[in-house]
């Protein structure tokens, strides 16, 4: 396991374009523990291969995590082939690379504390900060994905819970060992984000209103290299295909792509933001809702649009390749005079289609939103303002994976770990798909009246979800 590691680091520096090493002075791919240990400065090396893996890791769970949900449909064959359905197998390969990436970058930071932290006397407290944040990391994804992963190889199944709590102790640790005061909005964010996940509304508001007022326009990401051809897998999805590949529910269409490049995808490659100061404000105005104040939902998240979304930067773009045919459904609306319902019941409303043969588009590479101040004010109810606040977390973190959680679904531990694990049992190869969720690709599915120039969902899961509000697997302040 260790000769992967060390091999893994060194293709990661390679593709980083690391300056801390040349290799040109690699002959051996076997490089010892001993031998690098003893090399120079080893530790930042091995943090630059951990921020690697932490992108690796954080693409994988994007193309994943957008097809098991109501986001995007493979309307190809590149990608999985039963996630939209949603089917979730425990032999599936995706589910073990899912898996895989998480231990990867587990162990990656466990060695880093291990033995860099022993070895290396260049190490600081905030390298040793980071790796107890990709720590955490890894136990965050670990509870917001799958039913249960062990925290060591072998080791006993942690359930959602414990692998969530176990995260909240690593970013304890960071912020204890940080002195960077922008790592440590990070830091706080997945506080607020994993106590979320608990329905610790107390911490979840505590570490919120702390990011807030230390930088309401956060952001950190996972950086990706063409150069180096290490490239945002959503990215070649959602836009660098010559291929139709994946389509997005057609009342996210104007949102889509979020990944693009303006010249080449070699020199531009777009990076995945994974905590955003968005998630912030969404956590305390669900909070307010779970008490039933509307007015201070309403609020928080007029404060969003206006201090955060509208502050986000916004690119003309040239997409006019995208046709959205050619694959597995060739009925996309193509023209933005289309009106969506988003479902059956719905009244029609304008503005979510796009004519990219008409000229440049908006694209929102951070955050983007269909609703405004005045849609807020519109609303009366508790069940209004959620359904409005749910649409508008599916739009603003569209491609980043987190709509999956939302919904409820979780991934199952792979058929690999029950074979060389005596802690996992059968009840741990079944994944988590509420029954609230339909089935046969119908979160994906619309009609589309050509004639009348309608489009309409076959389900809006916002509404399902608020409709199922008391279900202990969703809306965790409810």
């Amino acid at each position: 396991m260790m000769r992967i590691l060390f091999f893994t680091l060194l293709i990661g520096l390679f593709t980083l374009g690391c300056e801390l090493l040349d290799p040109t002075e690699v002959s051996n791919p076997n490089i010892t523990e001993d031998t690098y240990l003893g090399s120079f400065n080893p530790g930042e090396k091995w943090l630059l291969g951990t921020d690697r893996q932490m992108a690796v890791t954080i693409g994988t769970m994007v193309e994943f995590g957008e097809l098991t949900s109501d986001n995007y449909f493979n309307n190809r064959t590149l990608s999985s082939k039963v996630f939209d359905i949603p089917q979730i197998d425990f032999i599936d390969i995706d589910v073990r690379r899912l898996q895989d990436e998480i231990h990867t970058l587990r162990e990656m930071a466990n060695f880093g504390l291990a033995e860099l932290v022993l070895n290396d006397p260049l190490v600081t407290d905030n390298m040793q900060a980071e790796w107890h944040f990709y720590l955490g990391m890894s136990h965050l994804f670990s509870g917001e994905y799958f039913i249960g992963l062990p925290a060591e190889p072998g080791g006993v199944v942690l359930s959602s819970a414990e692998n969530l709590q176990r995260a909240i102790e690593e970013f304890e640790v960071a912020i204890d060992l940080s002195d960077d005061e922008e790592a440590e909005v990070g830091y706080r964010l997945a506080l607020a984000r994993a106590y979320y996940h608990l329905g610790d509304a107390a911490n979840a508001r505590s570490f919120a209103e702390q990011v807030i007022a230390s930088n309401n326009l956060f952001l950190r990401f996972a950086r990706y290299d063409g150069v180096e051809g290490f490239d945002n897998p959503m990215q070649f999805f959602l836009f660098e295909s010559s291929n139709d590949e994946f389509a997005p529910l057609p009342r996210l269409d104007f949102l889509d792509p979020k990944y693009f490049s303006q010249t080449t995808a070699s020199l531009d490659q777009k990076p995945i933001y994974y905590l955003k100061a968005e998630d912030a404000y969404f956590i305390l105005a669900e909070i307010e809702l779970g008490t039933g104040q509307v007015d201070n939902a309403r609020q928080i998240l007029k404060d969003l649009i206006e201090d955060v979304i509208d502050q986000r930067p916004v690119e003309l773009l040239d997409d006019s390749r995208e046709l959205r045919g050619g694959g597995n459904r060739d009925d996309y609306p193509l023209v933005g005079s289309y009106r969506v319902r988003f479902d059956a019941e719905d009244s029609l409303r304008s503005g979510f289609v796009v004519d990219r043969q008409a000229g440049p588009i908006n694209a929102y590479p951070v955050s983007g939103t269909s609703v405004t101040t005045a849609i807020l004010d519109q609303l009366a109810t508790e069940d209004q303002m959620l359904e409005i606040l749910y649409l508008m977390r599916q739009e603003v973190f569209i491609a980043e994976g987190r709509r999956v959680t939302d919904l409820g679904i979780k991934y199952q531990v792979h058929e690999d770990e029950f074979r060389q694990n005596a802690h996992v049992t059968e009840a741990h190869l079944a994944s988590r798909i509420p029954d609230f969720i339909p089935r046969q690709t119908m979160m994906d599915d619309f009609s589309n009246n050509v004639g009348e120039q309608i489009v309409t969902m076959m389900v809006d899961m916002n509404k399902v979800l608020v409709q199922n509000r008391s279900s202990e697997f969703v809306l965790p302040f409810h």
